[in-house]
């Protein structure tokens, strides 16, 4: 990322390149993200909102919500910075999701770039990145691919 007078700067398409890869910073899943994800969504399965009933369950304890942590995992990628004011569209994503995530866990994610397809009637192009929501054991509890369009470096800019 770098900074212009207009503020924070991610990657045009034309700069980001096979192989490049981006590490977030941790975060710590709370209880409290659970009671709010559940009200955000709906989704008050027990398996996220009874601890009583879980303590009978194969996972022994509340799990957090799989797509709570594929949102949290979105949110760190932003924040890295390197699609800011640079991405046009979320295109798609395809994920596994491998192991359970608790209350206390820290996830990070790291992204790698794998493919980049010019879309110039789209303003740039494709980029389709390897995602690894990885927790504070090192262990893979999500993993899959994303696709943005990231736009083009302008004229002037070229």
């Amino acid at each position: 990322m770098r900074y212009t007078d207009d503020g924070p700067m991610g990657y045009y398409f034309d700069e980001v390149e096979i192989g490049q890869r981006f590490v977030t910073r941790g975060r710590t899943i709370t209880e409290s993200d659970l009671v709010q994800f559940a009200a955000l969504t709906g989704d008050y399965n027990p398996m996220h909102t009874n601890a009583e009933y879980m303590k009978t369950h194969p996972m022994g304890q509340r799990i957090a919500h799989g797509m709570l942590t594929l949102s949290y995992a979105v949110g760190q990628i932003y924040q890295i910075g390197f699609m800011e004011r640079t991405v046009i569209a979320f295109r798609g994503l395809e994920m596994k999701f491998s192991l359970p995530v608790f209350i206390g866990d820290t996830l990070h994610s790291v992204i790698s770039i794998v493919e980049k397809k010019e879309a110039r009637r789209l303003g740039g192009g494709t980029i389709t990145a390897e995602v690894k929501i990885i927790n504070q054991d090192g262990k893979t509890v999500q993993s899959g691919t994303m696709t943005l369009i990231l736009a083009s470096k302008p004229e002037e800019e070229a």
